[in-house]
């Protein structure tokens, strides 16, 4: 058994419960994918968290007992947590504390593989403790030895503000040469169309590719199974692409990560082609989908052509409205058909639904990208055509 969590969730006046709900089910997800298992969740609402302890006194209060009578191992805020608040918040519930921030990089540092996964991961975990040191850090100072490192008048917390300084310029020289050395690979790669996969974690990327690249890279029904950008040469009929499978997105990403994985994001940024891939199974798939659409437009890649790739249609389930029920269409009771003509309509068919775990619909989703990239290597290489 995991450690024992408690989750926590404010609605605050522009978010309504619904959907500090859906915040904290992907929140225990979350905790579930690190390790944890969720006890309870405490919401309250308020018109803005409280400066000192996030949640007001009552509420506190309440939580802190939970916490003593049941053991828990830690609480989980699903906002990130400002210095302070995190100080005050450890000193009343005597339980290790956690915000939203601080749990994604803890999967992040648990899923990464490579020198340069790991290093973006390093990175951003010193520029997101930096704020955040207090003396429980002390230990710290011993990493490079503690005599001759003091300077004049300089207390201990200074000290390891100035190590932890000094370790994020080695990570980012460190990463200066990864990036030096992606863009020589990229280069190597000649004037090959390039395509990546984008989405939401957890929507199945890594298995879509899997099945396009007959490659075996890792993926599991958690989020962030792929930290690592992979890249495999495909070939649909007679023409070859790259195809590179990327790192998910997900609401509320800590800036540290998007900062620090903006190597991987050019992958994106260097594509021909994007294959947007969402979860049709999940009922907030729409928000997961605009999440996405946001992310590539802030990395510079709105204008890059698309496909958007609704998957897992083999775990899509509906629940048929009564005739006499007069409450609002919701993703729960719309049919799959009724999906399919919507979002056909709405993306002028730049859309498909298929089922990337069992291959439902794959013969489409293939003849489709060898239209598109056939298209690509029509513009990129005129004198070709007779490939085609």
């Amino acid at each position: 058994m995991g450690e024992k969590a408690v989750l926590i969730g404010l609605i605050i006046p522009d978010v309504t419960p619904e959907l500090v709900d859906e915040y904290l089910l992907e929140l225990d997800f979350l905790a579930r994918t690190a390790g944890a298992k969720t006890i309870k969740q405490f919401t309250q609402r308020l018109p803005h968290p409280d400066n000192k302890t996030f949640l007001g006194k009552g509420k506190t209060e309440e939580v802190a007992e939970f916490v003593k009578q049941n053991e828990i191992d830690m609480v989980i805020f699903d906002d990130e947590l400002s210095p302070s608040q995190l100080r005050n918040i450890e000193a009343i519930y005597c339980c290790k504390i956690l915000d939203r921030n601080n749990l994604i990089l803890d999967i992040f540092a648990s899923r990464a593989q490579t020198a340069k996964a790991r290093t973006q991961v390093e990175l951003a975990q010193y520029q997101y403790l930096l704020p955040r040191l207090t003396r429980m850090w002390t230990h710290l100072e011993r990493q490079k030895g503690g005599i001759g490192m003091r300077g004049p008048g300089e207390t201990q917390i200074e000290t390891d503000r100035r190590i932890i300084k000094d370790k994020i310029s080695v990570l980012k020289k460190k990463m200066e040469k990864i990036d030096k050395q992606g863009q020589t690979q990229r280069k190597s790669r000649g004037q090959m169309i390039r395509v990546a996969l984008v989405g939401y974690t957890n929507a199945g990327k890594s298995t879509l590719m899997n099945q396009l690249a007959k490659s075996d890279i890792f993926a599991e029904n958690k989020l962030f199974a792929t930290l690592d950008t992979t890249v495999r040469k495909v070939v649909v009929e007679n023409l070859p692409f790259l195809l590179a499978d990327t790192v998910g997105f997900i609401r509320k990403l800590p800036h540290q990560l998007v900062e620090s994985f903006k190597t991987t994001l050019d992958e994106v940024r260097e594509s021909d082609l994007l294959l947007h891939v969402v979860d049709i199974s999940n009922p907030n798939f729409e928000d997961q989908l605009e999440v996405v659409e946001t992310t590539i437009a802030e990395i510079g890649a709105a204008d890059i052509p698309s496909l958007i790739i609704f998957n897992k249609i083999d775990n899509y389930t509906f629940t048929p409205k009564e005739e006499d029920d007069l409450t609002d269409i919701t993703a729960e009771n719309i049919s799959l058909e009724e999906l399919k003509r919507t979002w056909m309509a709405k993306c002028n068919d730049d859309a498909i639904f298929i089922s990337a775990i069992d291959k439902t619909n794959f013969n489409e989703l293939r003849s489709l990208l060898y239209e598109r990239i056939k298209d690509l290597h029509v513009k990129r290489y005129p004198y070709n055509n007779f490939l085609y």
